[in-house]
C-alpha cells in the first residue's frame, strides 16, 4: 500500500496508518487493541524490573504493595480514562 502525501501551505505531510502521541497509538481504524497490547508489555517490564524486589522474603508485603500501588499500577493505567474499552480489551484488563 503506497502512503499518500498531503501539502499544505508549501510542506508535504506524509500519510500513515498509525502515529503514537503523548503515548497514545492513533490509527486509522480507531482502535486501541495495539495501545492496550503495548501498555500491558510496559506493565510487564515494569514488573520485571523490580522481579526481585517482589521475590525477596526480605520486602515486607506492605512495601511490595506499595511498590505496585506507585510503579507498576500508573505504568498499566496511565491514558486509561479516555479509553473506549470493548469487551475483548475489557477481559485483558480484568486480569491487570
Amino acid at each position: 500500500m503506497k502512503n499518500k502525501e498531503i501539502e499544505t501551505e508549501g510542506m508535504k505531510i506524509e500519510e500513515v496508518n498509525s502515529a503514537k502521541y503523548l503515548g497514545a497509538i492513533m490509527n486509522a481504524d480507531n482502535l486501541i487493541e495495539e495501545e492496550t497490547k503495548e501498555i500491558i508489555a510496559a506493565g510487564n517490564r515494569s514488573f520485571f524490573a523490580n522481579k526481585k524486589i517482589f521475590q525477596s522474603k526480605l520486602t515486607t508485603r506492605k512495601t511490595k504493595e506499595r511498590l505496585y500501588h506507585t510503579v507498576i499500577r500508573p505504568v498499566v493505567v496511565y491514558g486509561s480514562e479516555c479509553w473506549v474499552l470493548t469487551e475483548i480489551i475489557g477481559i485483558r484488563k480484568e486480569v491487570i
